[in-house]
């Protein structure tokens, strides 16, 4: 019975715990007015994206589909106007996803911009240590406007240049 009541409360302590360990730990390598560390990817498709070939504003949203804040937050840009403005481009990075995980999620989610899939944090690791999903808010420029660790009830409210 002992076993049980432990495994019990273990999972619920991971299902209250967000999607890394703790937010006391979370170290985010980029800030605002820095250049950002990446500005070439290839999404899901095959497609070159080059942030230099843009003037629009950017926001670059790490996340893992398995974590349940990156589903919320991902739910909510796909009800907000956000994905919509012609003046932002905005990239999913799926920190150890592949390109087959991260498409069949955004069919799911029904979201309209590029994925890219990061299998190794090769792209993640230049910005944070842990803690999904991230928003990366980058002006025209690319220069960080704002990071943002999405981990509270609707971080897309705090989605603003």
């Amino acid at each position: 019975m002992n076993i049980i009541k432990l495994a019990i409360l273990g999972l619920l302590a991971l299902a209250t715990t967000g999607c890394a360990n703790n937010q006391d730990t979370y170290l985010t390598y980029v800030q605002a007015g820095d250049k950002v560390p990446v500005t070439q990817f290839t999404d899901t498709q095959g497609s070159k994206i080059d942030l230099a070939e843009s003037s629009n504003n950017k926001l670059l949203i790490l996340f893992a589909t398995w974590c349940h804040d990156s589903q919320r937050t991902m739910t909510l840009l796909a009800n907000s106007n956000l994905h919509l403005s012609p003046n932002v481009d905005i990239i999913g990075i799926g920190r150890e996803e592949s390109p087959a995980a991260l498409d069949k999620f955004a069919a799911e989610y029904e979201l309209n911009f590029a994925m890219v899939a990061d299998p190794n944090r090769e792209i993640y690791t230049q910005f944070a240590n842990s803690g999904i999903p991230r928003l990366i808010l980058l002006d025209a420029d690319n220069r960080v406007v704002k990071t943002i660790i999405g981990e509270q009830d609707n971080p897309i409210k705090e989605v603003v240049w």
